[in-house]
């Protein structure tokens, strides 16, 4: 209960910013200063008055000297900052120029400086990126080794996958991936396998990290302008980029019963914390064109801390979650003190920056009803890893006697919000699947949607991407090869 903690009126603020090797405070005006516990490369840590939205990569280069976490986008695009970060799920691999302080406590950070075992012998891919001359200027290495070591702990070949969110702009990858590939083979560290054991005890949360969403619901209905930080994957840009004082803060991760996702007589109920990887993880078997899509959600260190929750409140017209879901006709599940209120997911967006969010509310859940897998999932960006869709396109197309039945058609990219096709969809209903229902089909779309021109693409580009998506969608009905990564002789 919270009746044992101070509100955020009764706590006094912090001084105005200041930052710097040795001054021991990291704060940002009306930001309220945290105290966190955590392991670093076998160390406890325990920082007193440190501001909430302090980044790890900060601390670890300007308090730490601990230099070989890079700093290059700063805004968890490059990986040059990537640290293992590991709790009692596992480990890891995480941006820390995206990862604020209080996201760490009771859990354990490897950073490149600490991978090697004392005695100076190194980790097997730190061996293997030598031999192979896998580094030349050595700026990305740190953090593209932190991604291997992480892979080749939790067992995972994938390295394409695993190494899409780091940037290499010297060596290429080829070097890499034999480096990779040549480690996988390696037992891990036994010291590695230890480090989920060693960590700190649970310490005295604040007032702003909450433990449970009773917790949360009722901090935030006293407290409705404050920042709720999920994954940080978006509110990080916040703080690294727009350089913004993000005032008084919530931090959801310590909220254990917002995450995970369980099955219900009906369907599936996911928790608005339960992150991008574990959604993928979890449907990707069931909606094989939804796990496709998810595998471009940004990078395994993105994937790995952003939440669906996060990625439906923040209400971007480009996010890559909210098509998805709505095509798969959820719902959205909001709490504000003891009150809920459900709707369908559509409606959860009014307009560009404006969703039907009462103030003090939040995203509880999302439940998405049990279906055949009928999903044909599409992201078009001008990069294929690691981008921002220009277009996305979830289009679900059940089939029954050689006619479309109640289909869903949703988009993201293609208006101020995500939203259905709600006129192509009246267009393929019910009718026979042939290319001349597709074709009207695609002509009805145009009346759906007015997109805009930036600088991801033009108007008439999205117009006609978005259409070829339904294009793409009935020849993968008629057998056809539609995977673009596929190559034939």
């Amino acid at each position: 209960m919270l009746s044992s903690r101070r509100s955020f009126s009764e706590i006094p603020r912090s001084t105005p910013h200041r930052t710097g090797v040795g001054t021991g405070i990291w704060y940002r005006g009306g930001v309220i200063p945290m105290d966190v516990s955590f392991m670093l490369n076998g160390t406890s840590v325990t920082l007193t008055d440190v501001s909430p939205t302090t980044t790890l990569l900060d601390w670890l280069r300007e308090e730490r000297g601990l230099k070989g976490t890079k700093e290059g986008c700063n805004e968890g695009d490059c990986g040059a900052c990537t640290v293992m970060v590991t709790d009692v799920d596992g480990a890891l691999p995480l941006n820390a120029c995206i990862l604020f302080l209080p996201q760490l406590a009771g859990k354990h950070v490897t950073t490149v400086e600490g991978l090697s075992e004392a005695d100076g012998t190194l980790h097997p891919v730190q061996d293997a990126m030598i031999v192979h001359h896998g580094s030349q200027c050595g700026f990305c290495t740190p953090g593209v080794v932190m991604s291997m070591a992480t892979a080749h702990l939790n067992g995972d070949t994938d390295h394409d996958t695993a190494l899409a969110g780091n940037l290499c702009r010297c060596t290429g990858y080829a070097p890499i991936i034999r480096a990779a590939q040549e480690a996988a083979s390696a037992p891990v560290p036994p010291r590695l396998f230890d480090l989920s054991k060693s960590l700190p005890a649970a310490a005295s949360l604040p007032v702003n990290q909450p433990m449970t969403s009773d917790e949360l619901a009722a901090l935030y209905m006293s407290n409705p302008d404050a920042t709720l930080i999920a994954g940080a994957t978006d509110v990080g840009l916040w703080v690294t980029k727009q350089m913004r004082d993000l005032g008084d803060v919530i931090f959801l991760n310590k909220c254990a019963d917002l995450r995970g996702i369980s099955e219900t007589p009906d369907g599936w109920r996911i928790g608005a914390m339960t992150t991008i990887a574990e959604v993928e993880r979890s449907f990707a078997p069931l909606f094989p064109g939804l796990g496709t899509m998810l595998r471009r959600y940004g990078s395994a260190q993105v994937r790995a801390a952003a939440t669906l929750g996060g990625n439906i409140a923040n209400g971007s017209p480009i996010g890559d979650g909210s098509p998805a879901m709505i095509a798969l006709g959820a719902t959205i599940h909001l709490r504000m003190g003891d009150a809920r209120r459900q709707m369908p997911l559509e409606d959860f967006f009014v307009s560009y920056g404006k969703q039907n969010r009462r103030p003090g509310e939040f995203v509880e859940t999302i439940s998405v009803p049990h279906q055949a897998d009928t999903l044909h999932g599409y992201k078009l960006s001008k990069r294929f890893d690691q981008d921002i869709s220009a277009v996305c396109g979830c289009l679900n197309l059940p089939v029954l006697d050689g006619r479309f039945g109640a289909v869903r058609l949703a988009f993201g990219g293609m208006a101020g919000t995500p939203a259905r096709a709600s006129r192509a969809e009246a267009a393929l209903s019910g009718q026979p699947v042939t290319r001349a229902t597709i074709d009207a089909a695609m002509v009805a779309l145009a009346s759906d949607f007015t997109p805009m021109s930036d600088m991801r693409a033009s108007a008439g580009y999205r117009m006609k991407a978005a259409q070829n998506m339904l294009l793409r969608a009935y020849h993968s009905l008629s057998g056809a090869e539609t995977d673009v990564q596929e190559v034939r002789a």
